[in-house]
């Protein structure tokens, strides 16, 4: 009993030092000199529309000094006057508690993070408003210091769905913004018209269901642009925009027939255009002059329809840029480029049967013509063995097809067959800029693409993509 009291004693001084050392850990100063480390100095929270909740950002605060620091006041400066919402190490900083605290502490070598949320009033003007507030910490030692919060504030016409039940145009073009949640519905007898300029922008899981007739008036000084409603970075160098699947895209139904599409930007949704079968004897969809890119599922899904497709750019799909199951469709002047960064099992630049694996139909006609189709496949024109019991025509003429050479001058001819084997450069040597890290691309002829100049000239269209008048030398592609 003894020995054990003292083997108890002789603790002491060893729990003596370890309470010394946590008496150490938690002391506070109050100096001037001891000064918190904030990972950032200004939270951006790009571009918001207003009355819209944008994501959440966070960052973290540092005690890097040899003492505790007490904040005797932590305040957004302006209260609730600009929508900013503030969470400090667990602590909301709301109107219960006067939008401040005095409630936060960082031992040292510790420390806390901060999130931050904004919905921002109307701003009642055309163009963006910048916003901005600070979130103020005041030491104990009486030191302030601060955090930016800015962004800038859009207003616009927020709508569910939209259901189009009478012929409706829609022009936005130096107006405010049109967002539409769940989507746009155009009834079996009615047209929808966008004017040229005009922007929708379409939340997560939203899209167009066309049973009647769709036109976009757009034009070289004015695309219409249909995209994703996300206007913020997911990093500094990766605006949402650029990533796929944002929305859901078009879907042409059945009863919908003679659709057109000029100067149209379709781009980061999951499907581009799908087109269900209807009567070929009818034109569903004209395309001219318009750019489908980024897709999380298909560029465009045409089953057994009449598509005319001119001047247009396909690319970067994670299913087929462009997937023809029968039907009678026609391409000239298209570029087909298939650089999908996000998944290697990408689809083909162009496919095309006569049997979508569940039904089966004529492939009346698939023409390409002066058209580039190439990506980083060796083989980017994939075709199956047809339905024998159904029509099966196909042909291509002056074009730049990356695919291993056929031996059939019925089907192809005048053609420049790209050299599957140059597997370090593949199909982007034909364009000016094909950049993976930074998910930049320019689909514009580099000047070493041997589809510089080979189109025909009797087929040429007189302007390109851009709008820019096409010269005597013409080339593939819509450029």
């Amino acid at each position: 009993m003894i020995k054990r009291i003292r083997n108890i004693l002789a603790l002491f001084p060893l729990l003596a030092v370890f309470l010394s050392a946590c008496n150490d850990d938690d002391s506070f100063s109050a100096s001037p000199m001891n000064v918190l480390t904030m990972e950032v100095d200004t939270v951006f929270m790009d571009t918001v529309f207003s009355k819209v909740p944008a994501s959440t950002r966070s960052f973290w605060i540092y005690n890097n000094s040899a003492d505790g620091i007490r904040c005797s006041n932590v305040r957004l400066q302006n209260g609730n006057q600009t929508g900013f919402r503030v969470n400090v190490d667990g602590l909301y900083l709301g109107e219960q508690l006067g939008f401040q605290t005095s409630d936060i502490e960082i031992r040292k070598g510790d420390s806390i993070r901060v999130f931050v949320e904004l919905t921002s009033r109307p701003t009642y003007q055309t163009d963006p408003k910048e916003i901005e507030d600070n979130l103020i910490f005041t030491l104990e030692s009486g030191v302030q210091q601060k955090v930016n919060l800015n962004a800038w504030s859009w207003d616009a016409d927020l709508v569910q769905e939209l259901r189009i039940t009478k012929d409706t145009v829609i022009g936005n073009a130096g107006k405010r913004p049109l967002v539409v949640y769940k989507g746009i519905v155009v009834d079996s007898l009615a047209t929808l018209t966008f004017e040229a300029g005009t922007v929708v922008y379409f939340h997560d899981e939203a899209g167009m269901e066309v049973r009647g007739r769709l036109v976009c008036n757009g034009d070289s000084s004015g695309n219409v642009v249909l995209r994703g409603d996300r206007l913020d970075n997911m990093f500094d160098y990766l605006p949402y925009d650029f990533l796929p699947g944002r929305w859901k895209g078009i879907h042409f139904h059945s009863s919908s027939y003679d659709n057109v599409m000029d100067f149209t930007d379709i781009h980061s949704g999951y499907d581009g255009i799908v087109c269900d079968s209807s009567d070929v004897a009818r034109t569903k969809l004209t395309l001219t002059s318009s750019t489908i890119h980024n897709c999380k599922g298909y560029g465009i899904r045409t089953c057994n329809s009449k598509v005319v497709i001119s001047n247009c750019q396909v690319s970067n799909t994670l299913s087929d840029c462009l997937a023809v199951f029968g039907g009678d469709v026609s391409l000239l002047h298209c570029t087909l480029a298939q650089f999908y960064p996000f998944d290697a099992q990408r689809g083909a630049a162009l496919r095309f049967c006569n049997n979508d694996g569940i039904s089966s139909w004529n492939l009346h006609n698939l023409s390409v013509r002066n058209s580039i189709v190439t990506g980083y496949s060796d083989d980017e024109v994939r075709w199956t063995l047809p339905d024998s019991t159904m029509a099966f025509r196909y042909s291509f003429s002056h074009s730049l097809l990356r695919t291993p050479q056929e031996d059939d001058s019925l089907s192809f001819s005048h053609i420049v067959w790209e050299d599957v084997n140059d597997t370090v450069a593949s199909g982007a040597k034909n364009f000016q800029r094909i950049d993976t890290d930074m998910l930049r691309y320019d689909f514009h002829l580099d000047s070493v693409s041997l589809a510089r100049g080979k189109a025909n000239l009797e087929w040429a269209l007189p302007y390109n993509r851009d709008g820019v008048r096409r010269e005597d030398e013409v080339n593939m592609g819509c450029y």
